[in-house]
């Protein structure tokens, strides 16, 4: 029985609605303190959590994406007429597209002997023994030979190794830079897919096809026109052209798509910035060049002609972030707004239990101790239970 009527209380108990006790505190520097906190809780919420951070949507933040570029322009570098096939790696391409602006050639290069550039480290020598026959510099250009020889038409000399011949260092020309590239345009062909939404954008109208070929970004007037010129995006990413053609760099388009879909699609627009990704404080370090070589047959001899290639390096970076109305986000924010509103009395009791002068009557009045109450001692009445007279005499043992 004690279990069931345990069981029973639990049960009849659970279904008991409680309430905290009210207190009003008639104070008033208390009552500002409480009201401003509420109001920056709730300005906090309204304000940022679902106006700016639009809370009650459904979000998608990892979109679909495909890129294509495509670089024009032709030019005069000296008496050669230079078009995209000359200065463009590769000429049409996908995320990356580098411009080369400044070329250092060396030509007539074929496999032989000739002497390792001075600079390498253990290059420099005075005698055989100085160049251990086949071993190979980590920094050098090739296999030596074990001789020493004199560099070039210079007096030093440097050990002898065998090569492409004769080495880059000592026989590069370095051309004028390609400085009318700085109208040269680029074409960035982008569509975006969100999944979760079923929405396809694209950054360029299907029906303003012609209009590609005259026209320029601009962020008002043609937003449907990604063709950007390379002076453009060096302005945009605060460089400046004539430094980019020596030391050439990799400068990143980023086209962000932030995307409302409670609103028409239609207002789903890229936006474009530009910011330089390599170290450019970082002198030994800084800039962007590569080498390539073209190969040739002279008199049945092979040959190459070896070229470093300074330019701009773009790289297209694509972002995405869609929202839409949901019920589901909505309604967890407005509980987690609702529930952080309760921070404002946590916060007024502390301090009315910690600074006020009266903390201690408003402690007794908000806490019930029963803890030193007295405890009221239990008192039982004897019953007597007899049996014909009420007195009896035991000492004989028999009753009166």
């Amino acid at each position: 029985m004690g279990c069931l009527e345990c069981l029973k209380d639990f049960f009849m108990g659970f279904w008991d609605y409680e309430t905290p006790k009210v207190m009003v505190v008639k104070d008033r520097k208390l009552g500002v303190i409480y009201r401003a906190v509420q109001f920056l809780v709730i300005t906090y919420f309204i304000w940022h959590v679902f106006i700016n951070q639009k809370a009650y949507q459904e979000t998608e933040d990892r979109p679909d994406s495909s890129v294509y570029t495509e670089m024009r322009g032709v030019a005069m570098l000296g008496d050669s007429i230079l078009d995209k096939t000359e200065y463009v790696q590769p000429s049409e391409g996908g995320d990356i597209i580098t411009t080369i602006l400044r070329r250092e050639v060396t030509h007539d290069q074929r496999q032989g002997i000739c002497a390792e550039d001075y600079t390498v480290p253990n290059a420099l020598c005075t005698k055989d023994s100085d160049c251990v026959r086949g071993e190979m510099d980590f920094e050098g250009h090739g296999q030596k030979t074990g001789r020493c020889i004199p560099y070039y038409n210079y007096k030093f000399k440097t050990c002898e190794i065998k090569t492409w011949c004769p080495v880059e260092k000592f026989a590069a020309i370095k051309e004028a830079a390609l400085e009318k590239a700085i109208n040269f345009t680029v074409f960035i062909k982008n569509s975006i897919h969100f999944p979760k939404f079923k929405v396809l954008r694209g950054n360029i109208k299907p029906n303003k096809m012609k209009k590609l070929k005259r026209c320029h970004y601009h962020p008002e007037t043609n937003p449907y026109c990604p063709v950007f010129s390379l002076g453009f995006i060096a302005e945009q990413a605060s460089e400046k052209f004539s430094e980019l053609c020596q030391t050439g760099g990799i400068i990143g388009v980023v086209i962000n798509w932030k995307c409302d879909f409670d609103l028409d699609p239609s207002k789903c627009i890229p936006t474009y910035s530009f910011r330089r990704l390599d170290m450019r404080k970082d002198l030994s370090t800084s800039g962007y060049h590569y080498k390539f070589a073209k190969y040739y047959d002279k008199d049945g001899v092979e040959y190459r002609t070896l070229i470093t290639a300074y330019g701009i390096r773009l790289d297209v970076i694509v972002h995405g972030h869609a929202g839409r109305f949901s019920l589901i986000p909505t309604i967890i924010s407005a509980v987690t707004a609702m529930t952080s509103v309760g921070i404002c009395s946590i916060i007024c009791d502390w301090i009315l239990l910690t600074f006020i002068d009266k903390n201690k009557a408003f402690s007794d009045k908000k806490f019930d101790d029963t803890s030193n109450e007295p405890i009221q001692p239990m008192t039982t009445s004897p019953t007597l239970t007899s049996f014909g007279s009420n007195h009896s005499d035991l000492s004989d043992g028999v009753p009166l």
